[in-house]
């Protein structure tokens, strides 16, 4: 028997975004956080990052996608289920959250999506 590897795998395609789209999710104040299994990838995570104009210029989604990138590292292989792809969607309040309470959302809405 294979052990899930730690390693998160990356959404890259749309339609890979668009699957997640239709699962379920969490919204907290500085995230949103969506999941849905996936049978192809029953092994591992795979994760993706956006962030949309309304948020402000590239620089501030950058930001936005760098914060949450290194949550994800963090926790995702403490509360992902393998076998699962989840998007992590950037809110206005992302770029300017501390970082504790961006912490916190994040853990919450894995926690509950789990």
């Amino acid at each position: 028997m294979t052990r899930p590897s730690n390693k998160l795998g990356k959404l890259k395609k749309r339609s890979e975004f668009l699957y997640v789209r239709n699962g379920r999710y969490q919204a907290r104040p500085a995230v949103v956080v969506q999941m849905r299994e996936n049978p192809k990838h029953s092994e591992n995570m795979r994760v993706g990052f956006t962030a949309t104009k309304k948020i402000g210029n590239a620089v501030i989604r950058n930001r936005c996608k760098r914060r949450l990138r290194e949550l994800a590292r963090a926790f995702l292989p403490i509360h992902g289920k393998p076998g699962f792809d989840y998007v992590f969607i950037a809110r206005a309040k992302t770029a300017d959250a501390k970082w504790e309470n961006l912490r916190q959302d994040v853990e919450k809405a894995l926690l509950r999506l789990a």
